[in-house]
């Protein structure tokens, strides 16, 4: 069918959902407009899915969120069966545009299944869904969320009875029923009512706050430490108009911190985000009034959270006085740093502890682990892969999980969680700033001892975006060509190996291949001669392909200008195509 045909189709419908059919009206006589909306279904996943708001099967709305849950259903009957509907799915959501009204929809969706669906009675954190599922013991998770993305989008996630996003098998096999759903516009759904007063839907909240909060006390390494030192220290906190604000704030004063400020301004969930450009921890920008209150208070540290709370970003004071946001690498360096001295503190390091990071962050708490005689295990990116670690950890008993995460701002402490979790990182990195105030430091203080002690590391992600119906196309010929013309050097540094993720072969500059003990995944990884590195990964949940550059030297400056060095010839790359 053209996408004039799917359009028509819904046109016509007799019954349209009156927001989608606004939106219909809106663009009615913008041909681009409705060609992308109508080309091609809105794509799913093992991320799950994501996009803008509007009418149209590439779109967010109540007819694609159906047909997600649709076959989310179908999956859990032929793959589960009838005890798993019993268990029910757990669903959680965000502050965004019409994500209450998402979530009810998966809902009615699965009790038309006969399956039982637990859906938070106001927004709360993606991490707190992952416990939940847990918690109680569901057959699934659904998340509804676009993470940090600019407020016309929203999204769709999809967690396993682990609490963790699927791994690939079963993310394959579900994808594959939901494509199965052609006749988005015919799913039936259940009335809300009905499935309130059969039992098939639960109003969830407090009770599940509370056991999240009481696991929440395990991430405290010393609390004689907070007991000492909490009353100095003071934090500046803005969970930038999301979700973390509640549990957030309540955490911190459980753990001992009371001398905590909320930018007020951001404090409240507002579907527009509208005082910041865009509501990511990643973006110095978002900082900007919680650097301004930080001068006001002296705040030792400034925590952000994103929208649905799973990342963090933090700024700590320089030697100049001014607030300095780190990098996601930078602020897992420090956290991975504190904990295994904590640990040693303590005498609580177990001898088989493992760290799990993705192949690309950062290698300096690598470094950082190996120093303390701890394992460094490599996944791919996407938090789903370490969360399949730890429980293979669990079932095998070979390694103890003390801490996991990833580049883009995502870290794990506690696995009572499996996924990504910026209220267990908000409590870590309060701990770990009292750790340092007490001997006279500052947490970028702290960094800089890291950097003399291991070489300086410095990273840089570069993402293209390239949207639209060529998009696609345009990033597949990028990977293409890197796979077939390869580079042979970055910045005048030669590449001594590659390692190409979809193969999964590793390939060193004497033509040696070794094989990639991983699941495919498309990324290609260079490793250069002096330890310093650049990958290219298409994003799974955005028109965009991202290049990790990592440089390592044993100086600042030079890190500096390899960066700039490696970035030219990557835009070079990418200029050619």
């Amino acid at each position: 069918m053209s996408w004039q045909e799917t359009y028509t189709t819904w046109k016509n419908y007799a019954d349209l959902d009156s927001d989608v059919l606004k939106d219909l009206e809106k663009n009615k006589q913008d041909e681009s407009k409705l060609e992308d909306a109508f080309y091609a279904p809105l794509e799913f996943g093992t991320a799950g899915m994501r996009g803008i708001i509007g009418a149209g099967i590439n779109r967010m709305n109540i007819y694609t969120v159906r047909q997600a849950t649709e076959g989310l259903a179908l999956f859990i009957e032929k793959e589960q069966g009838e005890e798993a509907k019993k268990r029910g799915v757990a669903i959680a959501y965000d502050s965004r545009h019409m994500s209450r009204e998402f979530a009810f929809e998966s809902a009615k969706t699965l009790g038309a299944h006969g399956i039982k669906a637990y859906v938070f009675e106001s927004l709360r954190p993606t991490p707190e869904l992952s416990f939940a599922v847990r918690h109680l013991q569901a057959a699934a998770g659904i998340m509804i969320t676009a993470s940090h993305n600019p407020p016309e989008y929203n999204g769709y996630k999809v967690y396993g009875e682990d609490g963790g996003q699927l791994p690939p098998k079963e993310a394959d096999a579900l994808t594959s029923l939901v494509r199965s759903v052609e006749d988005v516009l015919s799913i039936e759904v259940a009335d809300e009512q009905e499935i309130a007063n059969s039992g098939l839907l639960e109003i969830i909240g407090d009770n599940v706050d509370k056991a999240y909060l009481e696991a929440m006390k395990t991430v405290t390494i010393d609390p004689n430490l907070i007991e000492r030192v909490a009353k100095d220290l003071t934090i500046v906190f803005t969970p930038l108009h999301g979700t973390g604000k509640m549990i957030g704030e309540k955490s911190l004063k459980q753990a001992g911190f009371r001398n905590v400020h909320l930018v007020p301004a951001q404090a409240e969930p507002d579907p527009e985000f509208s005082t910041v450009k865009s509501p990511n921890p990643e973006d110095p920008a978002a900082f900007e009034m919680a650097i301004e209150l930080g001068c006001e208070v002296d705040a030792d540290l400034l925590i952000a959270t994103d929208p649905d709370a799973d990342r963090l970003g933090m700024a700590v004071r320089t030697a100049k006085g001014q607030y300095e946001v780190l990098s996601g690498n930078q602020i897992a360096s420090l956290m991975l740093d504190y904990i295994l001295k904590a640990h040693r503190k303590t005498g609580i390091l177990p001898k088989n502890s493992v760290i799990l990071k993705s192949i690309v962050s950062s290698d300096l708490p690598k470094a950082i682990a190996e120093k303390n005689g701890v394992r460094t295990i490599d996944v791919l990116t996407g938090f789903k892969f370490i969360a399949e670690k730890i429980k293979h950890f669990e079932n095998d008993q070979s390694s103890t999980f003390m801490f996991g995460f990833e580049e883009s701002y995502g870290y794990l402490i506690q696995p009572f969680v499996r996924d990504k979790d910026a209220m267990q990182a908000l409590v870590l990195c309060a701990e770990m700033a009292a750790y340092h105030k007490e001997l006279g430091y500052s947490c970028f203080d702290a960094l800089q001892d890291l950097y003399h002690e291991h070489g300086h590391y410095k990273e840089k992600t570069i993402s293209i975006t390239m949207d639209g119906i060529q998009g696609a196309q345009k990033i597949n010929d990028l990977m293409d060509s890197l796979r077939n013309d390869s580079p042979t050097s970055f910045g005048k540094i030669k590449i001594q190996e590659i390692e190409d993720f979809k193969t999964s072969k590793r390939t060193n500059c004497d033509g040696e291949v070794e094989t990639i003990d991983m699941p495919s995944a498309d990324v290609l990884k260079y490793r250069l001669v002096d330890s310093s590195w650049i990958a290219a990964r298409p994003s799974g949940t955005e028109p965009k392909i991202k290049f990790y550059i990592a440089a390592f030297d044993d100086s600042g400056v030079a890190v500096e200008e390899k960066i700039e060095s490696f970035e030219k010839a990557i835009q070079s790359i990418v200029a050619d195509q």
